[in-house]
């Protein structure tokens, strides 16, 4: 059933996406998932659409200034302003949504000291440079009672009064006769001031000064708790704090202030701790067994930030050796769909850090984050061309061309009127994303996903999803054959062709458990005309030629699942029951199931470089396993297709696959084998189940039939076929020593 909970997963919200299990011992995981308010969701659309005027805006002050109009004419001046836009557009949007969380976050700390647990929590970013610049503009004798707006806010403001272009630029040809632009001076060496730009400024300015605020999360918690309840670990030398009146003064801290707060924290003379990167370095903030405090620590993971070896070293302060407890880590996620692209950004640095440090790279995350929440990888990137596509081509309804490249400010179109060969990267994709108000994000990215689940789909099931090292797990693994296929001259390594035999326990759910499955997750109860049961789950659709949606379910059948195409499970002879009769059929199914299923694994091991272009090319997926009398094992699966061409090309000729593994290989991998006297053995599906053929046998009917074979007339046409059963290896050996 591993296979229904990942595909579950799958359509829930960004904070499953996170509910990794860390490879940490006695660590508990519990995602703080918070749905933003209406009221927050009207907070986010506003400043959504005050960036859609800044931008049109922006475009007209560098009309106004002469650095752009019917073309380009300074192209750095003009990227430099895009490019401070957009990266404060991402910060802004990065703290807004950091904010947002904080009245959810404050009532699970709330809970969390109610029953006697210590907190941490993690961020990133603490607003000093800014906070700095303001109080700058403050007296000093002001300091002890502010009146200071310390939210998300003022990085748009900063970027409007600092880097918004207002500064007039001057047209002139140069030798090439290419028209270019560049700054006016005065008199007196002062740049020339755009009254046009400077206009469009100040009404920005206006604008987005009467927009609700929303405090940084820092200052929330500070404020709410009280900083005598907080230990601050940022490495911040000013910050603002709030009495018992509500009046914000000025604190100063010396350099010691972090390792003060640290003890406090450790010695329980404050209940909760808040470190960043600046502050965490090199600090623990475990149970540790000879501390005062040595309270369960719930480790709350508010802001991920863009460094994915930090993000992990943050995790493991609070996971250490000699504790009393292992901790509770939560990472704390919105509903938001653009906030993947700051998982992503961490998921994709994780599979890097861990290929180029451990040659893994399910280990550089510890497994808190799955490769599929890599919105940066090569299926991503097909699944964006195809949305582009889709959208240029009029296929997307509910976002047409022109809309989405006036609100993301991509453009599809080329110049000369078709869709454009140099199409926007996914990062930038991503980026811009962000900033759209939640009802098309949540448009924009539900098509996007679902293109990635297909180009995902579609890879695992052809085995060339790209997983890195796996570690396989089973009941028992056994080495049936071992042969050395290659000797190196030079170092005297060895090349070694494994088969191994797999005994997995079958995971078999009750009727009861499927009739808990089927409440929680809308689940119908089927059973089809030969008294098998099924459950129905809603997954991910997939689209047609013209972009139309596709709605499929997911078929769960005791052994093994399929997504459906629902007009084809509509037109099957599966139908809707009662829970009692699903019960029935599905107790009485699982009933004669056997306990144990055994497989088998061709695995390449030893040094395989020499050898490297006989193996598949288009499958380079590395199992690593351990044998039940101990011997570990690494190497290159050979798939059931290739296993046959592989092992001649090995010059193991004489190795032939056993009457068992042709039948497993057949039924579960679509395995085709070429049998003596012209006669093919591969699945054929018949009326929806899976069946052993023998093509081209038919001549032999009578002799098949005798040893257990039978026939059946489909389409006019007389077919043989091997039963699906305990006999079908017996009958299949029989087959062979005929056609021998």
């Amino acid at each position: 059933m591993r296979g229904l909970i990942a595909s579950i997963d799958s359509t829930k919200a960004l904070g499953l996406y996170l509910a990794r299990s860390l490879s940490f011992e006695g660590v508990e995981y519990q995602t703080l998932e918070i749905e933003l308010t209406p009221t927050q969701e009207r907070i986010y659309n506003s400043y959504s659409d005050a960036f859609g005027v800044i931008h049109n805006n922006l475009d007209k002050a560098l009309e106004a200034c002469n650095i752009s109009g019917s073309k380009t004419y300074n192209r750095a001046a003009k990227m430099s302003a895009v490019s401070q836009f957009e990266s404060h557009k991402q910060r802004f949007f990065n703290h807004l949504l950091t904010g947002m969380k904080c009245p959810q976050l404050i009532k699970a700390i709330e809970e969390d000291l109610a029953a006697q647990n210590a907190v941490v929590i993690q961020i990133v970013s603490t607003n000093e440079e800014l906070l700095k610049r303001r109080l700058n503009e403050v007296a000093p004798e002001e300091w002890q009672d502010l009146n200071l707006d310390l939210t998300p806010r003022e990085y748009v403001m900063d970027y409007l009064m600092s880097a918004f272009p207002i500064h007039l630029h001057s047209i002139h040809s140069g030798e090439d006769g290419e028209e270019r632009s560049e700054p006016v001076f005065d008199a007196d060496g002062s740049p020339v001031i755009s009254i046009e730009a400077v206009a469009l400024r100040d009404a920005l300015v206006d604008k987005l000064a009467s927009l609700d605020p929303i405090p940084g999360a820092l200052e929330q918690l500070l404020w709410h708790f009280g900083h005598k309840q907080v230990a601050e670990v940022t490495g911040r030398s000013k910050r603002v704090l709030k009495d018992d009146s509500g009046r914000l003064f000025v604190d100063s801290r010396g350099s010691g202030a972090n390792i003060a707060e640290t003890a406090a924290f450790m010695a329980d003379e404050k209940q909760i701790l808040i470190f960043s990167d600046a502050g965490g370095t090199g600090r623990s903030y475990h149970a540790d067994l000879n501390a005062v405090n040595r309270r369960r620590r719930s480790h709350y993971l508010l802001e991920a930030g863009w460094r994915a070896d930090n993000a992990i070293q943050g995790l493991g302060r609070s996971h250490r050796t000699n504790q009393a407890s292992a901790p509770i880590f939560r990472p704390v996620t919105t509903n938001v769909i653009g906030e993947r692209r700051f998982i992503s950004t961490i998921a994709r640095r994780l599979d890097s850090l861990g290929a180029l440090t451990r040659g893994q790279r399910q280990t550089g995350g510890n497994g808190i984050f799955d490769t599929k929440d890599n919105l940066e990888s090569n299926y991503a990137e097909h699944a964006l061309y195809e949305l582009f596509k889709q959208i240029y081509q009029g296929r997307f309804a509910q976002v047409p061309l022109g809309q989405f490249e006036q609100i993301t400010g991509l453009s599809l179109t080329s110049h000369e009127g078709g869709m454009k060969i140099e199409l926007p990267p996914l990062r930038q994709f991503l980026n811009r994303l962000l900033a759209l108000r939640i009802d098309m994000q949540n448009t924009i990215f539900g098509r996007f996903e679902l293109l990635l689940s297909q180009q995902i789909e579609a890879a695992i099931a052809a085995g060339v999803y790209e997983m890195g090292v796996e570690t396989l797990r089973a009941e028992r693994f056994t080495v049936e054959s071992q042969e050395a296929v290659y000797t190196h001259a030079q170092t005297g390594s060895v090349t070694n062709y494994l088969k191994v035999q797999r005994t997995q326990k079958n995971n078999i759910k009750t009727a009861d458990e499927m009739l808990e499955f089927a409440a929680k997750y809308q689940g119908r109860f089927m059973v089809n005309e030969k008294g098998s049961a099924a459950l129905t789950i809603p997954t991910h659709s997939i689209f047609d030629a013209e972009g139309g949606v596709v709605p499929r379910v997911l078929l769960v059948r005791p052994q093994k699942e399929t997504r459906v195409i629902v007009e084809q499970l509509n037109s099957s002879t599966w139908r809707q029951v009662s829970a009692d009769t699903f019960a029935a059929a599905w107790s009485t199914e699982v009933n004669t199931l056997p306990k144990f299923t055994t497989d088998y694994l061709h695995l390449v091991t030893g040094i395989l470089l020499p050898i490297w272009k006989i193996l598949p090319q288009q499958n380079s997926r590395v199992f690593r396993l351990q044998t039940s009398d101990g011997q570990k094992i690494l190497g290159r699966v050979v798939n059931a297709h290739d296993i046959q061409t592989v092992r001649e090309q090995l010059g193991l000729r004489n190795q032939l696959l056993s009457p068992e593994e042709l039948v497993k290989l057949v039924l579960n991998e679509r395995y085709t084998q070429q049998l003596p006297g012209g006669v093919t053995l591969r699945r054929s599906l018949i009326a929806g189940e899976p069946r052993i053929e023998l093509v081209n046998a038919i001549s032999l009917a009578e002799r098949l039939l005798a040893v257990g074979c039978f026939t059946e007339i489909i389409n006019w046409c007389k077919r043989i076929f091997i039963p699906v059963s305990d006999k079908a290896p017996a009958i299949l050996a029989a087959v062979i020593e005929i056609l021998g």
